[in-house]
C-alpha cells in the first residue's frame, strides 16, 4: 500500500472534522448564530430568513433541495479515504423502480452511510447509475435554521411518512431512501467487533415499501462500529436508564465515546458498505400485518444472508455473528 504524505493525511483529517463539526455542533451554532443576530443592527437578517423558512417550511419533505455541486466537492473524497470507505455492489438497482435501503448497523456517527448516500465520494451516481439516493434522518433537524439549508444540498431527507412516500410517488423512478432502521437505540450497542441490529419490532419501512410498491434492499457497513471505542453502559444501570430517556425526549442517545486523537477523530478503521440484492415487493395501498410480517422476515433473512456472505471479505473473522434484536 502506497504511504499517504503527511498534507494528504492533514487533508483526509480535516475532510473528517468537517463531518464531525456538521453532526455534533452545527446546528446549535446556527440557532446562536440566529439569537444573536437578532439582537444587533444586522437583526432584519435573521427575521427575514425566518419569513422565509416558514414560507418554505414543507420543502424538506418534499424531497429538499439537492445539489449535485455540493455532491460532489472533493472534501468527500478525502473523508472517503481517511478510513477509507469502500461501497460495494452485489446487484444492479434498475432505475425504473424506486427502493427503501435499510442501512446497519448505525454505528456512533454513521460515517459509512453518509459517505455513501449523501456524497459521491463513493461514486454512487457511477456504481448505480440512473438512481438517486438520499438519507432520512431526524425531521427535528429541519426546523432548524441554517442549518436545513445545508443537509437539504447534500440530500438528506426527514424521517417522515408523508418525505418518504412524496420520493416514491411523486417524483418519478430511480429513487433510493435510505432509512438507518435502527437509529438512536442501535448506537448504544456500537462497539468494536460488536454487529448487533435494532431489527425485529423495526417494521414501518416494510409497510411504507408494500404501500408505495418499493423494493427493498438490505446494506451493512462493515467496520462502522470500529470507528469509535464506546463506553457500553450496563441494562438497568442510571447511566443507560439516562441515556434511554434522553433518546425518547430529544431523538437521540447520548454516548461516551473516544476516537484516535482528541477524543473525537475515529480510528481509521476500514468500512466497507455492501449494497445487497433487491427484494420485490408488490403494490399493497393497505397491508395486512401478515403481509408487512412476511416481508419483514424476508428482509431481516436477506440482511443475515449479506452479512454472513461477505464478513471474510470485508475483515471480520468466519466466527463473528450478526445479533438481531
Amino acid at each position: 500500500m502506497e504511504k499517504k504524505s503527511s498534507w494528504k493525511g492533514f487533508i483526509e483529517s480535516i475532510s473528517v472534522m468537517q463531518f464531525i463539526f456538521t453532526f455534533l455542533f452545527l446546528g446549535v451554532l446556527c440557532v446562536v448564530l440566529m439569537v444573536y443576530l437578532m439582537f444587533t443592527s444586522l437583526w432584519i437578517l435573521p427575521t427575514l430568513y425566518l419569513s422565509w423558512q416558514i414560507m418554505d417550511w414543507h420543502t424538506p419533505e418534499r424531497g429538499g433541495r439537492k445539489s449535485a455541486f455540493v455532491r460532489n466537492w472533493q472534501i468527500w473524497k478525502h473523508a472517503k479515504d481517511y478510513f477509507p470507505v469502500k461501497l460495494v455492489k452485489t446487484a444492479e438497482l434498475s432505475p425504473s423502480k424506486n427502493y427503501i435501503l435499510g442501512c446497519h448497523p448505525h454505528g456512533i456517527m454513521s460515517f459509512g452511510a453518509a459517505v455513501c448516500f449523501t456524497t459521491e465520494g463513493c461514486g454512487f451516481s457511477e456504481v448505480f447509475p440512473g438512481v438517486r439516493s438520499w438519507l432520512a434522518t431526524l425531521a427535528g433537524h429541519f426546523r432548524i435554521p441554517l442549518f436545513r439549508e445545508y443537509i437539504m444540498r447534500i440530500g438528506v431527507i426527514p424521517v417522515s411518512k408523508k418525505c418518504i412516500e412524496h420520493l416514491l410517488t411523486r417524483s418519478g423512478v430511480g429513487n433510493a431512501v435510505v432509512i438507518i432502521t435502527g437509529g438512536a437505540e442501535e448506537s448504544l450497542f456500537s462497539s468494536p467487533g460488536v454487529n448487533t441490529v435494532v431489527m425485529k419490532n423495526r417494521k414501518g419501512f416494510v409497510k411504507l415499501a408494500l404501500e408505495n410498491g418499493a423494493d427493498l434492499v438490505p446494506v451493512y457497513s462493515f467496520g462502522e462500529t470500529d470507528t469509535y471505542r464506546q463506553v457500553v453502559l450496563s441494562e438497568g444501570s442510571l447511566g443507560r436508564k439516562v441515556q434511554v430517556i434522553f433518546k425518547q425526549v430529544v431523538g437521540f442517545a447520548p454516548c461516551l465515546f473516544k476516537g484516535e486523537r482528541w477524543f473525537l477523530m475515529p480510528y481509521r478503521s476500514p468500512i466497507t458498505t455492501v449494497v445487497g440484492s433487491p427484494i420485490t415487493v408488490p403494490k399493497a395501498p393497505s397491508p395486512t400485518q401478515e403481509q408487512v410480517d412476511h416481508y419483514h422476515q424476508l428482509y431481516i433473512e436477506a440482511l443475515t444472508t449479506l452479512f454472513h456472505k461477505h464478513k471474510t471479505s470485508c475483515g471480520l473473522a468466519d466466527t463473528h455473528q450478526i445479533c438481531i434484536i
